[in-house]
């Protein structure tokens, strides 16, 4: 017969072991939430970044990779704008024909002296502007505004207003020559001239935007080493060439690197300024070709796609050996101050 006690004892231990299991229950299906979301923290510090960056890569890929590695292609082919379907592979012959084309080299010299002859008074007339906007002025922020408003101009409305400007018969320049005594210059048949009316449309626009960028940098220079300069007697031009130059030299390699691709990608101004049939040529003689014209001549005139694949691809290989001649020429300027 069973003792009350030990029955009493029984219950009491089956009740513990119970109130046991239960808790290890609860315990296990709070684990199952815990694991989630450790998981989705995982998730989010290690996927977030990749996620945020993903449209950036998209978009690039879609937009400048993909056209870029199609290009090569049909710059392997002869093919045709009416026909983009069939293609003749011709391997390297458009580059050997590219290379043996004296309209390639007139262009390519043409694109060079235009890019000098635009990017260097530029530079140094938006290194000018920015000292001056970098004193203390009254109304600065309207100087600052407008020195950004050509910028902020169409190449078709800048390039018409300019090309009337040039016009031979009619135009200002002209006008304002004779009265020096100066007889009326065919700027767009000559060609040291034209390339000049097309240097000063591409000076008058992009100078005001260069000048904000040495602005911002030489706002960015303490302001301590002005007054050390000046407390050791240097003036304001040689605060200016040991102070200013040396601090915002960065940006002026900046400014230097993208003017050259700006430059080497240069069509709408010579494009409007011929005025029609002789634009697309880069006038009679093309005396003004550059080699963005030549690649519009090739695929939309002659509608030879592959050839103008081919000077599109001949442009990226001259940007990369001018990109390299830029790190080269850096390096030995570090190497030779340390």
């Amino acid at each position: 017969m069973a003792n009350p006690t030990s029955t009493a004892a029984a219950g009491d231990a089956t009740e513990e072991s119970a109130s046991r299991t239960e808790p290890s229950r609860t315990s296990g299906e709070k684990r199952q939430p815990l694991r989630r979301s450790t998981l989705l923290h995982r998730l989010d510090l290690h996927g977030a970044p990749y996620a945020f960056i993903v449209p950036f890569f998209a978009v690039f890929a879609a937009f400048s990779l993909y056209p870029l590695i199609y290009t090569a292609w049909i710059s392997l082919h002869r093919v045709e704008l009416a026909s983009m379907d069939l293609m003749e592979w011709v391997a390297f012959d458009n580059y050997t024909a590219l290379w043996g084309d004296e309209r390639f080299w007139n262009a390519l010299f043409n694109t060079i002296t235009i890019g000098v002859i635009s990017t260097v008074p530029q530079l140094f007339m938006a290194l000018g502007l920015a000292h001056l906007l970098n004193y203390r002025l009254r109304a600065s922020a309207f100087f600052r505004v407008a020195a950004l408003t050509p910028y902020a101009t169409s190449v078709g409305a800048a390039a018409l207003v300019f090309t009337m400007l040039f016009e031979r018969d009619f135009g200002m320049i002209n006008w304002v020559l004779g009265l020096v005594g100066v007889d009326n210059v065919d700027w767009e048949n000559s060609k040291w001239a034209a390339q000049i009316a097309i240097s000063t449309i591409v000076i008058w626009r992009w100078t005001g935007y260069n000048a904000l960028l040495y602005l911002a940098a030489m706002q960015a220079i303490p302001r301590d080493r002005y007054e050390a300069a000046a407390i050791d007697g240097a003036s304001r031009w040689q605060q200016f060439l040991k102070v200013t130059i040396p601090g915002i030299r960065p940006t002026i390699l900046f400014t230097i690197v993208l003017s050259t691709i700006g430059a080497s990608q240069l069509f709408g101004e010579p494009l409007i300024f011929g005025q029609g049939p002789n634009g697309i040529t880069g006038g009679a003689d093309n005396q003004y070709q550059t080699l963005g014209l030549l690649l519009y001549e090739e695929g939309w005139k002659n509608y030879q796609m592959g050839r103008a694949a081919t000077v599109a691809w001949a442009m990226f290989l001259l940007l990369v050996l001018v990109f390299v001649i830029q790190r080269l020429v850096k390096r030995r300027a570090k190497s030779r101050t340390s």
